[in-house]
């Protein structure tokens, strides 16, 4: 019983202390859950390829400008099962900032956990 409780407990910590930002629910994370694409997947994946938090800034910052297959870092299988995505309608400083929270918020580093 003791060990239920616990994971409710850990469970229940786990979602009250990290709230998704707004500005990313609103201009990602909303498009990702309807077409269920893993955005923590494709994080990892940007994190794989470009390895620094300011270069995977670059990048993002430059595909959701104009997105294309050819700068995408996704298969081209992925395509086939999801649509291509369409440029966000925000300012320059709305898309950084919106960029920043999502890197901030699915950074691994802050998933760390040390005894």
């Amino acid at each position: 019983m003791e060990k239920i409780g616990g994971w409710i407990f850990l469970g229940v910590t786990l979602l009250i202390s990290d709230p998704m930002p707004p500005l990313i629910k609103k201009n990602c994370i909303s498009c990702h859950a309807q077409q269920q694409i893993p955005s923590e997947l494709i994080y990892r994946r940007y994190l794989l390829r470009y390895s620094t938090h300011d270069r995977i800034k670059k990048r993002l910052f430059y595909y959701l400008r104009s997105p294309d297959k050819a700068h995408s870092i996704m298969p081209k299988q992925f395509f086939l099962k999801f649509p291509m995505k369409q440029p966000l309608d925000l300012n320059e400083s709305q898309l950084l900032e919106s960029i920043d929270q999502y890197l901030d918020y699915f950074d691994i580093k802050k998933r760390w956990v040390l005894p």
